[in-house]
């Protein structure tokens, strides 16, 4: 009796050991899997949602940002293994937070130019956005770059537009510039009169005239050639390579004129 009292115990020991190894490796699987998920890099891309095509509001879903440089910014992701959460900011906040790290990228049609390399490491050009004159539909005073002499320039604060038409008005040839947070407002100076002209990203200007007919008229589509590039801290250069590494991979494989075509 004794005897098979002990090896009953013995057995139900063997049983219970073994429950408790398969329990173990069960747990360690799952914790491998989940430390995986964890360990991909999750990246703050910093946008100014209101400059369509590159970035604005889903008019179905005022909540979620949609545009090129969204889609961009996502498949290069994808491409490169790491995920990124996007920050609503005013343009000319987006330096200022990349360089405190509130954001470890900027996707927001940001024109690459020596001065603001001085501040942050841009990517390679993703698009060559020129800058163009424009006025509204109903004004037949200003043809060209040789007609604004006395007007008042509207731009988008912080913008590349926005030094151009500084420059213009200190050679004299405009008297004015008003500075405003979002295209949107630019356009709406021009309809009511506040202002006579804008300079802004051709692309963008364009894109608003094919949604927008009848409202503002380029006049002008050459002030200045320009390119886009995405932009991260200064000495980043790990991210840095990643957004050149996927950039370059996502237009050879077919991606970038898949975005492209969706949105010009």
């Amino acid at each position: 009796m004794k005897k098979s009292l002990s090896l009953l115990l013995i057995g139900l020991l063997i049983l219970g050991l073994v429950a408790v190894s398969g329990c173990t490796d069960t747990a360690g699987t799952t914790g491998t899997d989940d430390e995986t998920v964890s360990e991909m890099p999750v990246y703050v891309v910093g946008t100014e949602p209101y400059f369509p095509p590159f970035e604005y509001a889903d008019e179905n879903n005022s909540n979620e940002i949609i545009g090129f440089d969204i889609d961009l910014i996502n498949a290069i992701a994808a491409d490169q293994g790491f995920e990124v959460t996007w920050k609503d900011l005013e343009f000319d906040a987006l330096i200022p937070a990349l360089q405190s790290g509130q954001i470890d990228i900027i996707a927001s049609g940001m024109t690459i130019t020596e001065a603001r390399e001085e501040s942050v490491d841009f990517s390679a050009p993703y698009i060559n956005a020129g800058l163009a004159l424009a006025v509204a539909a109903n004004n037949n005073d200003i043809q060209s770059v040789d007609d604004i002499q006395g007007k008042v320039a509207v731009v988008q604060q912080g913008s590349t537009g926005a030094a151009k038409a500084d420059e213009l008005k200190a050679q004299g040839l405009i008297s004015e510039v008003i500075y405003l947070a979002h295209v949107s407002d630019v356009i709406m100076s021009l309809q009511n009169g506040r202002g006579d002209l804008t300079i802004n990203d051709l692309p963008v200007t364009n894109a608003f005239i094919s949604q927008n007919p009848g409202v503002i008229k380029i006049v002008d589509d050459q002030i200045q050639s320009e390119s886009y590039g995405f932009a991260v801290r200064t000495g980043n250069t790990e991210l840095l390579n990643m957004l050149n590494e996927g950039l370059a991979n996502v237009q050879a494989d077919g991606t970038y004129d898949q975005i492209t075509d969706k949105y010009f």
